[in-house]
């Protein structure tokens, strides 16, 4: 697994050792940038100096593409040790620890926001019905901007219930996985 684009072009991310981290295939990454970069989200990229948010953020291959491409600053939430330890291990690699901050929490349930980010990327393990809670989660905690846009992956044919005050946008599959775009309540 590598970085797609921008200033850390095709360096290597670590992943865990087993199956707790179902990283996102590169292919599925540059569609999901493209869009972001020439969507209808905005009249310039949207991860152009963003705050982003990582969540359920695994290698933080989201969190670190939007950092090579541009975006000002990144958080990653992972409760999962050996992910965090992989994820840790990458940013110092890409050198960007200025510019990240690493949680210790569940996305589910996070602690209070730091300021509210731009963008969010929300990866939670298929089939494990997390995402609706912690849409709503990371709303009512102050994690997202009035009309941030946030992007979910989910298994291609699971449900997604959105939280009051979520907006789909529009959904596109890659393969197993399916990606939804979401504005998030103003």
């Amino acid at each position: 697994m590598r970085i797609v684009a921008g200033k850390h072009r095709g360096r290597k991310l670590a992943a865990p050792p087993g199956a707790s981290v179902r990283p996102t295939s590169e292919r599925a990454r540059e569609a999901l940038f493209n869009i972001l970069a020439h969507g209808r989200f905005g009249p310039r990229p949207i991860f152009e100096d963003a705050r982003v948010l990582d969540a359920f953020a695994g290698t933080g291959a989201f969190g670190l593409e939007a950092l090579s491409r541009g975006a000002r600053f990144a958080t990653f939430i992972e409760k999962d040790r050996a992910a965090r330890d992989a994820l840790a291990a990458n940013v110092k690699a890409l050198g960007e620890a200025s510019r990240c901050r690493i949680l210790a929490a569940d996305a589910a349930a996070p602690p209070r926001g730091d300021g509210p980010y731009d963008l969010a990327f929300l990866d939670p393990p298929y089939r494990s019905d997390l995402a609706a809670p912690a849409l709503a989660a990371l709303a009512a905690g102050g994690w997202l901007a009035p009309g941030a846009l946030v992007v979910v992956e989910t298994a291609a044919r699971s449900e997604l219930s959105l939280p009051e005050g979520f907006e789909l946008l529009e959904e596109r599959r890659y393969g197993a996985g399916r990606l939804v775009f979401l504005r998030a309540p103003a």
